[in-house]
């Protein structure tokens, strides 16, 4: 009874996560909301409007993970329509990205074509370094151009590719910090100048969030708002509108909702199964010192506030 106990508690918090951050790559993946990270963090749309962005740059429906499409044969012409988000590949492997769209940047009069990927990191050490993970990202959105942007030998026609990611939880000295990891050109002998578009075709870029009275830029602000768990919905929706004049649509407005109140029980099953853990380790201690179910029985009941129905489950 104890395990199915755990079980159960394990599986509540697991289905309750999933939910949260589900909603939280939704919210993520509004245009308004990517236009502020595009506008912030990529040099193509440092002139423009956040306004500007949202309606003519970003193309399509941007998807997020839940929505996976698989990169085969029959549909490689999803890609450039930026409807895809899962890349696989016969030798690599298949991996899903959170958040997939394309966007044109104006660039000398002319258009450019950008594929953007943003993911929603909770961990910030998951057992390596996420910045190498970011690389890897980008690469496999230039190796996935193949066939569909350019084929044979035009390696001109290759997109430049981002990879952002919004850390939520990250150490304390990387708290509200922005950093880009991009291709420079330098001279080791000699003095040449090759034309950046020609090498500039990749960059991560690691948003670290932090507390929100030290945040340093509009965007680390807005972010910092938009996925505290602190902060209730209509207070998001009063500083979204007022601070960053972000119209407040009903879709918007009911996903900000969504996502606070999965915050909320997240963080109630949480402590739950925290609850759960230390009832059963305390029930398996008194157990291994031969004292009596009952004597257990009257302990968990008083040290946890339990029914006897309740505590008795745990015997």
């Amino acid at each position: 009874m104890n395990l199915d106990t755990t079980i159960a508690a394990n599986i509540r918090v697991a289905d309750e996560k999933a939910s949260y951050d589900a909603a939280c790559k939704r919210l993520l993946s509004e245009k308004i909301i990517l236009a502020w990270i595009m506008k912030s963090c990529l040099e193509e749309y440092r002139d423009c409007d956040v306004d500007e962005i949202a309606v003519k740059y970003i193309e399509g429906t941007p998807q997020v993970g839940e929505v996976a499409v698989a990169l085969d044969e029959s549909n490689r012409t999803s890609i450039i329509q930026g409807t895809g988000n899962e890349d696989t590949s016969l030798t690599e492997g298949t991996i899903t990205y959170d958040i997939r769209f394309h966007a044109t940047a104006p660039v000398s009069g002319e258009l450019i074509r950008l594929i953007i990927n943003i993911e929603a990191q909770n961990d910030f050490y998951p057992g390596y370094p996420l910045i190498k993970r970011g690389i890897y990202y980008c690469s496999r959105m230039i190796s996935a151009q193949y066939g569909t942007e350019f084929t044979n030998s035009h390696y001109e026609n290759i997109k430049k590719v981002y990879s952002i990611w919004i850390c939520m939880n990250p150490p304390k000295s990387r708290e509200n910090s922005i950093t880009r990891y991009y291709i420079a050109e330098e001279n080791l002998a000699g003095s040449v100048k090759e034309r950046k578009a020609d090498y500039d075709l990749m960059a991560a870029v690691m948003i670290c969030l932090g507390k929100e009275g030290n945040s340093g830029t509009d965007l680390l602000k807005l972010l910092n708002v938009l996925l505290s768990t602190e902060t209730g919905s209509q207070d998001k929706c009063q500083i979204l509108e007022e601070d960053f004049h972000i119209r407040m649509t009903l879709a918007l407005e009911s996903e900000v909702s969504l996502m606070c109140n999965l915050s909320k029980g997240v963080e109630e099953k949480g402590i739950e199964k925290g609850r759960q853990e230390g009832i059963i380790a305390m029930v398996s201690a008194l157990k291994e010192l031969q004292i009596a179910d009952s004597i257990i029985l009257n302990k968990i009941q008083e040290k946890f506030h339990l029914a006897e129905e309740t505590a008795k489950m745990y015997l």
